[in-house]
């Protein structure tokens, strides 16, 4: 039977909504699992205290080093890296990093075969550049490089001589140049800059697709979910984090899409599993799961809009549930792909 362990930064799974179900999808599965931190590995033992959900709670419970780790969440501390550092020379890891904005949208451009759907994006590096580009496309946004949920998002439209729109979380006003330098100046982030995509319903609100997609028990993708996210009136961001809300895909694409509803359905699922396989070649570690937020302007040419590693749960029905098994098996597939090596 495999056992597999899972990773986190908080001592107790009751706090992580997400434990119960990756528990109980190991258990249709056929595998053994329990949680754990870092703070709880015996590395001369070698063996872990973990917890283990049975009879409805989680029990304190001793394991030997599991066949493979689903590294849900990293520690802070350096003792705690330096013994993740450990069990990642000896034991699988389910999960790598992708890197912040800026890194996965140079390795789509020098992937080549995604760069036609990507759009111009640069570091702003110095100032100069926000107002070439906005000149140049007269609408941008600025995003945090490492930012998450549409957090420190900012459309910037130049409107009269020397003077700009902002746009931030829906709060609407105008700057001048100089105003505008210092205002960014106090954020002291460091941002991803790119022109603007215009992607709206036919009622005027921004939306997007996220597509999330997971290995599942071949080493395969598979598609999880594809949802769309709409923006509440007035905001320039469709994250559900940030005020947008969801719907079922079918609804919301015959409404937007009329007649062709269903070719756009098709054209995002093969984007999706398309995608998601060449991107993974692009990295020296296999990937896991992945959350591509991709745009559908007015002219229907798709954007890639963002890549997310470890996205959220999807916000539909059995969404959790569905993560949980293709995680469970994907993690089954790593450990005896490790123990043929």
């Amino acid at each position: 039977m495999t056992l597999i362990g899972m990773l986190h930064h908080r001592a107790d799974p009751e706090k992580v909504k997400r434990s119960y179900a990756y528990a109980s999808a190991a258990k249709s599965e056929g595998a053994e699992f329990f949680y754990f931190t870092a703070g709880k590995v015996d590395i001369n033992r070698e063996t872990i205290l973990g917890k283990k959900y049975e009879d409805g709670k989680w029990i304190d419970k001793e394991f030997p080093f599991p066949d493979v780790i689903f590294n849900a969440s990293y520690p802070a501390t350096e003792n705690g890296e330096k013994i993740i550092d450990h069990l990642y020379e000896r034991i699988p890891f389910t999960s790598h990093s992708i890197g912040n904005k800026l890194t996965v949208y140079e390795k789509i451009k020098n992937g080549k075969q995604f760069e036609q759907y990507l759009i111009p994006s640069a570091e702003l590096s110095n100032l100069e550049l926000l107002f070439e580009m906005v000149h140049s496309y007269s609408k941008v946004i600025i995003k945090p490089l490492s930012g998450n949920q549409g957090g420190g998002i900012l459309f910037i439209e130049e409107a009269e001589a020397g003077t700009f729109k902002i746009n931030d979380k829906g709060k609407i006003y105008s700057l001048d140049q100089e105003r505008l330098v210092q205002s960014i100046k106090d954020l002291d982030e460091v941002f991803l800059i790119q022109p603007f995509i215009t992607c709206k319903t036919k009622a005027g609100n921004v939306f997007d697709f996220r597509l999330h997609v997971q290995k599942a028990g071949k080493g395969e993708w598979v598609i999880t979910s594809i949802f769309p996210r709409i923006g509440p009136s007035g905001s320039i961001a469709s994250n559900l984090g940030g005020g947008g809300y969801t719907c079922y895909l079918e609804d919301f694409l015959r409404n937007e899409f009329d007649h062709s509803w269903f070719d756009v359905k098709r054209t995002l699922e093969y984007f999706a599993i398309r995608f998601a396989s060449h991107f993974d070649t692009l990295y020296d570690q296999s990937l896991d799961e992945l959350g591509i937020d991709v745009g559908i302007d007015e002219n229907q040419k798709l954007w890639i809009f963002e890549v997310n590693w470890r996205p959220g749960i999807p916000v539909i029905y059995r969404g959790e549930l569905d993560v949980a098994k293709n995680t469970i098996l994907y993690a089954k597939y790593l450990a005896a792909q490790n123990s043929k090596a």
